[in-house]
């Protein structure tokens, strides 16, 4: 039965108009998935003798097991966004004579299958290698990879748990920044805890049992999760959903572009993507964390700094932005067919993407800790981030005329991806590096980031005749772009 129930999930696959309309993505994402591949295996083989080097005092081994606690904690946040519990269309079946024990036990097990599991052991497998080579005792080292084997997979059954739950990736979050601020300002040192826990596994095979209890204990939380769901009543009934209202009269002052901002304000609470790239963005607020306290960006590679200062208060211009009007896409022609100004639906996305970037530069404050010169470049990324980025991605929106449904997941999911997004990102963040460099070289660090900011500052200036020509160019597309909206899967 498993053999034919993945049988009719590769036909499935290969017969969908996603696979036949989506082959460049799906070329795209199996180049990335190569490098990561590629990018863990490298790791894994040469990691040990990298960390040898550098730290010749140290046991790379240890070193390793040191940081294992923030890789499993980041690795379920990382699943959150990224990893779906692999459903089948299970509505069809509830009527054939299969046993629901098989769907289930199927959905569960095809989860372990999933890409996220392997790349983790492209990088044990390698690495536990070449411990063996170096001399570390076969059986302990062979106890230890079957341990964080089964970690993985512990992981796997446990993001499926949480994933439903905000209020449980919030904890999640919480638990992480928590761990990594507590680490890096000196105040308690985890990777002493997390030497303790994976030693334990290297140690001796009897703690191999904890994670093993665990997985079972997940699966099993899963099957009757599951089970309780898998009813055909469940699966054909209606949901009715309580409209919620929320008193949005603040935002009257803007006069005419009242209307427009509450209807997006509206839009990114209400549906599950919008809302997710929403709550998303403040935790690029934490991006500075991993490049203002790494001396090789700040020595060799200090463009990358303003890669990380432009996402501190752009998260959310940037992964709002590149799918403008998308989000609309499913009313897009209701919308054509009103007596409304265009120029106040535009001016109204390129507000909203303002005040977020406002908001979140407002709290990046605390940078300055970090000293000036790191916060002079956040300042800089902000105002280009509303004067350029903001109106570029508006602008390009005119050529982004893929469906997005509101209401799918934006975990995995690559509705509304074209090769439109990968193209505008050169701008919107090579462009301002490009600009660094170059002043940084020629003259030094202050013109460098006095020519970002500058640029964003004519951005502002000449918001109104930018925006003019924005206008002309979607009233220009305005059928082409209902005909591809029109377009479903």
């Amino acid at each position: 039965m498993f053999k034919r129930f993945l049988n009719f999930e590769v036909k499935q696959f290969f017969r969908s108009t996603f696979w036949q309309k989506g082959i460049a993505i799906n070329i795209i994402m199996g180049f990335f998935a190569l490098y990561l591949m590629v990018s863990f295996l490298s790791v894994g083989i040469g990691g040990f003798y990298i960390l040898k080097k550098v730290f010749p005092e140290q046991d790379p081994f240890q070193i390793v097991n040191g940081f294992l606690l923030f890789y499993v904690i980041g690795d379920l946040v990382f699943r959150y966004v990224m990893q779906k519990l692999p459903v089948m269309n299970i509505k069809p079946l509830l009527v054939l004579n299969i046993k629901k024990k098989q769907l289930i036990n199927y959905t569960l097990i095809k989860s372990a299958l999933s890409p996220f599991n392997f790349f983790s052991l492209f990088f044990f497998v390698p690495f536990s290698l070449v411990l063996i080579n170096e001399g570390y005792p076969s059986n302990n080292v062979f106890s230890w990879l079957t341990g964080m084997i089964t970690i993985v997979f512990v992981v796997n059954y446990l993001n499926f748990i949480t994933n439903k739950s905000n209020i449980a990736f919030g904890i999640i979050v919480t638990a992480l920044g928590s761990i990594i601020a507590l680490q890096q300002f000196g105040i308690y040192d985890f990777t002493g805890v997390s030497a303790a826990i994976f030693n334990s596994l290297y140690n001796s095979w009897i703690f191999i049992l904890v994670p093993v209890v665990l997985l079972v204990v997940f699966y099993i939380v899963n099957y009757k999760k599951l089970e309780t769901q898998l009813y055909l009543d469940d699966a054909v009934k209606v949901k009715v959903k309580e409209a919620n209202t929320s008193d949005l009269s603040f935002v009257d002052k803007f006069g005419d572009l009242a209307p427009f901002i509450k209807n997006e304000m509206r839009l990114i609470w209400r549906n599950k993507r919008t809302k997710m790239v929403f709550l998303m963005s403040f935790l690029f607020l934490f991006y500075g964390l991993v490049f203002y306290t790494n001396d090789m960006y700040e020595t060799k590679m200090r463009a990358m700094l303003i890669f990380a200062s432009l996402f501190i208060t752009g998260g959310f211009a940037i992964n709002y932005g590149q799918f403008v009007p998308a989000w609309d896409s499913e009313y897009y022609r209701m919308i054509m067919t009103q007596n409304i100004s265009y120029r106040k639906f535009l001016e109204s996305k390129w507000l909203i993407m303002s005040t977020v970037t406002f908001v979140l530069y407002i709290l990046s404050l605390p940078y300055i800790y970090f000293g000036l010169d790191k916060f002079l470049m956040i300042t800089a990324g902000a105002i280009y981030n509303i004067g350029f980025n903001s109106l570029f991605l508006v602008w390009s929106g005119s050529y982004n005329r893929k469906r997005i449904d509101l209401e799918a997941s934006g975990f995995g999911n690559t509705q509304g991806i074209s090769a439109t997004q990968f193209l505008i990102m050169i701008p919107v963040m090579g462009l301002p590096m490009l600009l660094f460099s170059v002043f940084n070289v020629l003259i030094d660090f202050n013109a460098g980031v006095l020519a970002i900011a500058v640029f964003g500052l004519l951005g502002i200036l000449l918001k109104n005749p930018i925006m003019n020509l924005i206008e002309k160019k979607y009233i220009k597309d305005k059928y082409a772009t209902i005909h591809g909206f029109n377009q479903k899967k």
